[in-house]
């Protein structure tokens, strides 16, 4: 019996020594060591890829999407766009925290509908209107045919911070009018701030929307 006993204590002490080594190695000394050549070899990616204004503020961050929206109203339960701004793709994907309700967070994904789904099919066709009806001015009516793909669904993770330069123009008119702009000052903008294929054939051409905005604000505040 002692010498059972000896063995299960001897047995438990070994396993306790494990466990303490290997959670100092792996919660402890890892994690430091990876962060610590993060920061040093990728400072801006370590610190959340963050994206400031011209006065230096931090308003976002570079691999997450954001909408542009009026305040709430009464009455309402979604806030409508504000149109000022280039707004960015849908985000039916995103679901709301149901399980830790103390906190508002917000859950990232993709809308896991099917091709025939009635839900899928009735956001799409709602977001086509909407596009059609707030991108046409005076002097520049949208088709419904000219309405581009991500302008009306979302991306897998809901969150993408990027458009096609597509969905991009399609918005120059509108974003112009309303900020008494020069479309063609507000079209080169948007050619500026266009992203071609990352090592010229790895996806697909591509605007920065927060980035976007940040011109379009610093160009309206000089005009």
């Amino acid at each position: 019996m002692n010498n059972s006993a000896g063995t299960t204590g001897r047995l438990l002490w070994a396993g306790l020594r494990a466990l303490l080594v290997l959670t100092v190695i792996t919660g402890v000394l890892y994690p430091l060591t990876v962060t610590g050549i993060a920061r040093v070899a990728f400072p801006a990616e370590a610190a959340g890829s963050e994206i400031t204004d011209a006065s230096g503020r931090v308003v976002g961050s570079e691999l997450i999407g954001q909408t542009y929206r009026l305040p709430l109203a009464a009455g309402e339960e979604t806030a409508r766009p504000d149109l000022r701004w280039f707004q960015p793709r849908p985000s039916n994907g995103l679901g709301t925290n149901s399980v830790n309700t103390r906190y508002s967070l917000l859950l990232s994904g993709a809308t896991n509908r099917s091709g025939d789904n009635e839900d899928l099919i009735r956001w799409v066709t709602d977001a086509k209107a909407a596009v059609v009806e707030d991108n046409s001015t005076p002097t520049f009516r949208v088709r419904p045919s000219d309405v581009p793909a991500d302008a009306v669904t979302s991306s897998g993770s809901g969150l993408d911070p990027h458009i096609s330069p597509a969905y991009a123009a399609l918005q120059v008119h509108r974003v112009a009018e309303r900020n008494s702009l020069d479309v063609g000052a507000v079209e080169k903008l948007v050619a500026d701030h266009t992203d071609g294929r990352t090592l010229g054939f790895i996806g697909e051409p591509r605007v920065h929307v927060l980035r976007l905005n940040i011109a379009l604000k610093e160009l309206v505040e000089q005009g």
